[in-house]
């Protein structure tokens, strides 16, 4: 009679291992399957572009990224050159930092990165996914993106050496010029290329912005009386603003006209755009008058501005308060437009300070060169 051995709650006298096992060879084969095929989509182009962490570059210093912060994008030269030189008139020594803050992509229409590495980016606080379409948009070219970068940057630089002097009470000519007229507008066949706007109703418009609040004042009801200067003859001319993408304006593009009284030159290569603006203001400041500005510690910021003052938003927030701290700054100067990107993603051990213009930066800069409490600069806060 056979003997039967019981183990485990199974019949030894039936052999059960064998279906069980092809059972679990064929699970683990489904998953090493499953695991092949989502490494290879991972590795498929992916519509997106990556944006991280740039360089960090100090406006007291040189063209070279300062240590902990990311050199993509950079590469070596010869030898480094100050960021900032002031020729023609008396300068001062500086020490610690103002860092001014980039931001690097990662992609473009030609050159997409994976999913894997797009998934890899979601998940990084550091990081920003956008869709490809939205950073290269199929109006434009890469090249043309780069040209008007560029020029932008070059624009924020004297902007910045007029907003600079503008503050340290500085005279040198400077006017808003009509760089375009658009058809069909209000400013056609009244205002001309080459004419200085000087005032709207009787109200000096030193810089853009002040023209664009006084248009706005103004509204679409009434007739402005623009100031101009054509020719070096000074003339009124009467024009109604209209509505146009919920802003009000008169039809023209303008720019600002600047003969500064000595040289200021900013170097540095392979960066565009005008978000370093503040910074570029704050180093040439702090090298035109005694004293260090920021009392030798290393503050970091961003923000556009123009000759009146005023800081405007910029992107990739996020990443430049990264790029911040990893540069070892603590206290960062951030546009005040630019809170609701800031809020709930401040990066441990940075203090941000909201500013809306120069003098706020300059206000923050005090504080922290005469250690006096910051408890009442303004910050960003949630709604």
């Amino acid at each position: 009679m056979p003997v039967t051995l019981y183990r485990e709650g199974f019949d030894d006298t039936i052999p059960p291992d064998r279906p069980r096992r092809r059972s679990v060879t064929i699970g683990w084969a489904f998953v090493a399957v499953g695991a092949v095929l989502v490494v290879v989509l991972g590795l498929f182009p992916a519509p997106y572009v990556i944006e991280t962490p740039g360089p960090v570059f100090n406006t007291l210093g040189t063209d070279t990224p300062v240590p902990g912060s990311s050199r993509a994008g950079v590469s070596g030269a010869e030898k480094s050159q100050r960021l900032i030189t002031i020729t023609g008139q008396k300068t001062y020594p500086t020490s610690g930092g103002l860092y001014m803050l980039t931001v690097s992509s990662y992609g473009d229409p030609q050159n997409l990165p994976s999913w894997m590495q797009v998934v890899s980016a979601w998940f990084s606080p550091s990081k920003a996914v956008i869709p490809v379409d939205v950073a290269f948009p199929s109006s434009t070219t890469v090249k043309e993106q780069n040209a008007e970068n560029t020029a932008l940057m070059l624009n924020s630089q004297k902007d910045a050496v007029a907003a600079a002097l503008n503050h340290l009470g500085i005279a040198f000519p400077q006017a808003v010029a009509v760089k375009q007229v658009l058809p069909s507008t209000p400013a056609a066949g009244r205002l001309k290329v080459g004419d200085e706007i000087v005032s709207v109703n009787g109200t000096k418009v030193p810089g853009i912005t002040s023209l664009q609040k006084a248009i706005a004042k103004n509204g679409t009801k009434r007739t402005a009386e623009v100031g101009i200067i054509r020719a070096g003859k000074s003339k009124t001319v009467e024009l109604k603003p209209e509505s146009s993408g919920g802003a009000v304006v008169i039809g023209v593009g303008v720019g600002m006209d600047y003969s500064f009284p000595f040289d200021v030159k900013i170097r540095l290569n392979q960066v565009g755009g005008p978000s370093a603006g503040m910074m570029f203001a704050l180093g040439i400041i702090d090298k035109l008058t005694p004293g260090e500005l920021n009392g030798g510690e290393r503050v970091a910021g961003t923000g556009t501005i123009d000759n009146e003052g005023d800081v405007g938003p910029i992107g990739g927030i996020r990443q430049k308060m990264y790029a911040a701290r990893s540069a070892g700054a603590r206290d960062f100067l951030a546009p005040a437009s630019n809170c609701s990107d800031v809020v709930g993603h401040v990066p441990h051990g940075l203090h941000v300070f909201a500013v809306h213009s120069l003098d706020d930066a300059l206000a923050v800069l005090k504080a922290v060169r005469t250690g006096a409490s910051t408890a009442k600069l303004p910050v960003c806060h949630a709604d």
